[in-house]
């Protein structure tokens, strides 16, 4: 209760001075923090696919967090989570946290959670049973560390809170993206579709925060493109597209100390001591210029043995890149998730894996078979490479627009939130005679083409997109899980269900029916926060019906150059909205849209009501509220029994060293492999699994070079059997363009478990290799 009075009195004291001292219009602060999790054995949530299990870390995943307050004391919150999506559960275990901690500061009506839909990090941390099958059930480890990085992302920015500006700007990506459900998107209106240029929306929103004092300290865009550039099959940690994107800008940042201009040459030198030829550069600023000498450098490599495990008192695990620097704070680079329901990174088209040729274009089989028809992304056949390219290409359009960006944000501070249920939410439309007629939504279903799965991860058996009628054998098969009731088959018509979601009780909800929306407004910018993904035409049905409400009737409030974005998988997450007519024909999207064919309506409906709401300065009353089933949760994934390795091996000790007196180049691989033990006993939270050192001979001390949030570098962890206590970690460099010559060695954490439970940190090396 003290420090909850404490921080109101700061809170106070900080806005008194301010008001007089600043001409800044807001207070901003950033914030951000490791979310990476259980590194071992958990199935990764997005693909659905039970054998996608994970064994590494590409890179690592963050929170991300924002905080805006206008001098009237009005403040919202923003989390960008590099996930695939938000969770109902993890978002009121947040809130209980922030309340705790801050009173009524931060709460659900100014606070917004949102994913980026990467489909490569662990699952199980949602709290409906449907979305933790494939993980065996609830996972508690995916779930704390998800509820403790947003905590302390937010705690971070609220700290960071100092007087400054915001400037906004928007332009075109037209490579990152592409519709994978193009058939569907035809249904639409001709003359509707007229109206825009692509079939997906291109264009990227950029906030840019500027501190009073330090200058340009971050950024947040809104793009869509969906988090699948690493296939279904990928087995690493890794934030996809999105997270790449946001380390490359974040990395440029530091590099380069907080960008102001850059000339028309801005693509090449953003990129100058970032890459070349396609291999990411994220290197420790205080690795010196070497000696060139060679022979030197082979002598002194070779004085360098592999040293053998070691345990540590202490755990010595460091991050070595994001860190602050000077009592400066980090600068923080979120690309946040959109209307991305239909979009698809795999821009090069979508292909039979046997034959080679294009697709069925309804229906995205390869002679009737879903399984065979993959999308293929830029860097095909080469997935990480995939998401090197689509991420960096998000990646050049964010410096550009951060670096161009001139419209000052300036008005207030807004929000309005509310729960409503959609399994039988009342709609309003124009009738065919000219009248209206009530509609309703309907309890949560997916359809048969749900099972079909998308071209970026096919399905399995025999489901195909565009299924309107469904199968004799698989519905009787759902018979055995749950009948759907005739009112529940005429209201989500034409779409044949697979599960009744909606109605399975046990052994507790499958589905959620009570969802949370949105609306953030920090000045002329106005953040629609949506719990799930919204195809393209949805959403700009949504965002037009929204702009119309607030700059309608000349009320003044908003001018014409309001800036209207979607933040998709917000809050919690329900799975798909389509448009009517894209729901008609049954691929994914409208097979996995739950509430039925007027499920877009009802969101536009009611977004209206809180758009409305904002500009009459009322509030939305409610006595709605999801349910939090944390005491409900079961989870089926078996503890850590125990790790060790063969009598007279250590943990961390080499089991494939470096070759001896090795000589490598920019471009080569080098690989380590060490005795290790689960990385479920210690997630190495803020910390790394895998180091690339390097020896400075200055200080003749090893400094780091690359940790495993780096592109360049993966951890991947192994069992020679599946249950067997032995485990490997190995350590793969791909050595970047940049990278300075002289000695490096790799070094590896880890913590093991004994039979009575006790952890035990660890660590080892290899033997030194040069560089050249």
């Amino acid at each position: 209760m003290a420090n909850m009075w404490l921080y109101l009195f700061i809170l106070v004291f900080i806005q008194n001075v301010w008001r007089t001292l600043s001409d800044s219009p807001y207070l901003i602060g950033l914030g951000s923090y490791d979310i990476t999790g259980p590194a071992a054995d958990v199935n990764m949530m997005g693909y659905a696919n039970a054998e996608q299990i994970a064994s590494g870390v590409h890179f690592r995943l963050k929170a991300r967090a924002f905080i805006v307050a206008d001098p009237g004391g009005n403040r919202v919150v923003f989390v960008n989570l590099d996930a695939c999506m938000a969770s109902q559960l993890v978002t009121i275990k947040v809130l209980e946290r922030l309340k705790s901690r801050y009173g009524d500061l931060y709460n659900e009506k100014n606070v917004a959670i949102s994913g980026i839909h990467t489909h490569a990090g662990p699952g199980g941390y949602l709290q409906y049973v449907v979305y933790i099958v494939t993980s065996l059930g609830f996972v508690r480890q995916s779930f704390d560390v998800i509820v403790d990085g947003i905590e302390k992302s937010i705690m971070e920015a609220h700290e960071n809170l100092r007087p400054g500006n915001i400037f906004v700007n928007k332009g075109e990506l037209l490579d990152a993206g592409v519709n994978r459900s193009p058939s569907a998107y035809l249904n639409n209106p001709a003359a509707e579709r007229s109206q825009y240029e692509y079939d997906v929306d291109k264009e990227m929103t950029l906030l840019k925060f500027v501190d009073d004092k330090w200058g340009s300290i971050g950024s947040f865009n809104w793009f869509a493109t969906h988090g699948t550039s690493m296939s279904r099959t990928n087995s690493l940690i890794s934030g996809d597209n999105k997270g790449a994107a946001a380390r490359f800008l974040e990395d440029w940042a530091q590099e380069n100390g907080y960008p102001k201009n850059i000339d028309s040459t801005y693509a090449d030198t953003i990129m100058t001591g970032i890459r070349h030829n396609g291999i990411h550069r994220r290197v420790s600023i205080v690795i010196p210029q070497p000696h060139d000498n060679f022979h030197e450098l082979k002598q002194l490599a070779s004085s360098f043995l592999a040293s053998g495990g070691r345990q540590l008192a202490n755990f010595e695990s460091v991050s070595v890149v994001r860190s602050r620097q000077d009592g400066k704070p980090k600068f923080i680079s979120a690309f946040c998730q959109s209307n991305c329901g239909d979009v698809s990174p795999n821009v090069l088209g979508t292909f039979c894996i046997d034959t080679g040729l294009p697709c069925d274009f309804n229906h995205s089989t390869c002679d009737g078979k879903n399984e065979l028809c993959y999308g293929r992304g830029p860097g095909y056949p080469d997935e990480f490479e995939s998401t090197r390219i689509i991420g960096e290409r998000q990646f050049i359009k964010a410096v550009k627009l951060f670096n161009e960006a001139s419209e000052q944000v300036k008005g207030k501070v807004e929000y309005r939130q509310t729960y409503l249920d959609f399994s039988k939410l009342e709609v309003t439309l124009s009738s065919s005679d000219g009248g209206q007629e009530v509609l309703k939504t309907c309890p949560a279903a997916m359809g048969f083409a749900f099972a079909a799965g998308t071209t970026d991860g096919p399905g399995a058996f025999d489901f195909t997109q565009g299924d309107a009628k469904g199968n004799p054998f698989w519905k009787l098969v759902r018979n055995l899980l749950k009948t759907p009731s005739k009112e529940q088959v005429a209201c989500q018509q034409p779409k044949p269900i697979l599960l009744d979601t909606g109605e399975m009780t046990l052994p507790y909800a499958w589905a959620p029916s009570i969802l949370p929306i949105q609306i953030i407004r920090i000045g002329q910018v106005v953040i629609l926060c949506v719990p799930g993904e919204f195809t393209t035409m949805a959403g700009r049905r949504l965002r037009d019906a929204v702009r119309t409400v607030l700059t309608g009737d000349g009320n003044g409030k908003f001018g014409s150059n309001v800036h209207v974005v979607i933040a998709g998988l917000s809050n919690t997450y329900s799975q798909y909205v389509t448009t009517f007519e894209e729901y008609e024909v049954q691929r994914y999207e409208g097979a996995s849209t739950l509430y039925g064919p007027h499920t877009l309506s009802a969101y536009i409906q009611e977004f209206k009501k809180l758009a409305s709401a904002l500009l009459d300065g009322k509030d939305i009353e409610t006595d709605l509220q999801p349910p939090d089933l944390l005491d409900k949760q079961i989870g089926f994934l078996p503890p850590v029994v125990m790790d060790s390795t063969p009598f007279g091996v250590k943990f961390g000790d080499i089991s494939t060293d470096v070759p001896e007196n090795s000589t490598f180049r920019p471009g080569d691989t080098v690989t380590a492999k060490f005795w290790s033990a689960c990385p479920r006993n210690d997630l190495l939270t803020d910390g790394t699994f895998s180091l690339v050192e390097f020896f400075d001979r200055s200080s003749s001390t090893w400094v780091p070079a690359y940790d495993d949030d780096d592109l360049s570098l993966r951890f991947k962890w192994s069992r020679p059997s599946k249950l067997s206590a032995h485990s490997y970690a190995t350590l793969e460099w791909r050595i970047p363009e940049m990278v300075t010559a002289g000695v490096y060695r790799f070094r590896h954490f880890g913590a093991s478990k004994s039979l009575l439970g006790k952890i035990s940190r660890f660590t080892g090396n290899s033997r030194a290799f040069v560089v050249l």
